[in-house]
Order: C-alpha cells, then structure tokens, then sequence
C-alpha cells in the first residue's frame, strides 16, 4: 500500500502553569497508508487529541514534521496549509458541527460549493455520499430533525464530500447511544477500504478500535503497537 500520511519525530511541548514545560509527545513516529483504518488508543491525557491536531495541520509540532502525499507541513505558510486542511483532509469530531439552518444535503454540499464545484455536480456528490452513509431517505432534513447518529453519519458524509486522501476523526462515538454507536463503527470499518482514504480515530471505544486494521497505543509521548482487550480486531 503507498503511504499517505507520514509523522517523523513529533515533539510537542506546552509551557506549564508553573511555568515549566510540558513534554506531550517525545519524538513520535507514525504512518499510514491509503486505504488503511488505524485506531489510536491511549489514556486520558496521554495526548491523542494533541496528535490529531498536528496531523491535520491544525497545530504545528515543537520539533518533527508532518508529510501528506509528499507535501510537508513544515513546508507551507498559513494559507497554503488551509487549503491543504480544506482539499485534502477530512474532520469527524465528537459532535457533529452540522449548520442547524441547512439540511443534511446542504450541509455536505457546501465544502463542494466553497471549494467550487458546480451546484449540480455538488448536489450529485452529497446525494451520493448521504446513501452510502445510510441517510437517502433523510436528504432534506434539518440537523435537530435527525437522531444523534445520523448526524454523526452526515458529519462523515461532509467530510468526505472532498475526497481527502486524510480522514481524521476525534472520539466519534463518544456522544452517541450503544446501538447508534455500532451503527457508526461499522461504517467506519468500511470508510478506509471503500473511499481508498487513509483514516486515524482517536477513541477510547474498544469496539470502534477492534473494527480497525491497526491500533497503535499513546503512551509517554510515543505510539506502539497496540490490542484491545476483549475486541475482535478485524483485519483486511
């Protein structure tokens, strides 16, 4: 498989309220490649959040650098990396972000109308990501006249409305119910095969974890191969 998504030598440190400074990741190493699901497990703390955000150019590391399909973050100014994070890499967080006042089509369709995508071919494209996530029959339906998982699946549909060869997602199943949450997980375990993306969850959720090709453990600032006690790790 290539390779899409590379960290080398991470470091991240913040400055403390004493005024010392605080070591998060300690010359981390991490790759993923497309088509590749990969769950990040760690404690609370243990600065998987802190991850996520360096590698979707949210944040920029102490020491390291990021690389996407052979561009480095270190690389681009603050423009340039804005419009690597809206081409190129998709976001799922916790709660779903969707605008209240736009339907679930609309909502999927936008980053394709900001980015400048005809409206018909936008339209066409939302349509299409909204019946693989399960929600055709909800296409004109406002956010707060959908359940928590759909919302949650049509946050997934918008971020993939790009096509991103990144697919970052922090925790999200966390606000969901158990039945909404396995209805989540298993399109998760589909998303990296069938978009030929590369996806990183950041989860605490041992059966989201288990549906992945690979789980890597944040521990002391570093990531090592990791299982999940009690889940079945699925393999493709």
């Amino acid at each position: 498989m290539t390779v899409v998504l590379e960290g080398s030598g991470l470091y991240k440190s913040f400055l403390g309220g004493d005024g010392g400074t605080i070591e998060v990741l300690r010359g981390l190493e991490i790759q993923v490649a497309s088509g590749e699901f990969v769950a990040i497990t760690g404690e609370s703390g243990s600065g998987k959040s802190t991850l996520l955000h360096l590698l979707g150019a949210l944040d920029a590391p102490t020491a390291g650098d990021v690389t996407l399909q052979g561009t480095r973050y270190g690389s681009l100014d603050a423009d340039e990396l804005a419009a690597l994070r809206n081409r190129q890499i998709g976001f799922v967080f916790q709660f779903h972000h969707l605008l209240r006042d736009f339907t679930a089509l609309e909502n999927v369709s936008i980053p394709l109308l900001i980015g400048g995508v005809r409206p018909a071919e936008a339209d066409a494209r939302a349509r299409q990501l909204l019946e693989a996530v399960g929600l055709s029959a909800r296409l004109e339906h406002l956010p707060a006249h959908l359940s928590g998982g759909e919302q949650q699946r049509a946050a997934v549909a918008r971020a993939l409305a790009t096509e991103p060869s990144l697919l970052l997602a922090d925790e999200p199943s966390g606000n969901l119910d158990e039945a909404n949450a396995e209805l989540l997980h298993g399109l998760f375990a589909g998303l990296a095969r069938d978009f030929q993306t590369a996806v990183v969850v950041v989860t605490h959720n041992r059966a989201l974890a288990g549906r992945a090709d690979r789980i890597l453990h944040l521990a002391e600032g570093l990531l090592a191969q990791g299982e999940v006690e009690g889940a079945e790790v699925v393999s493709r």
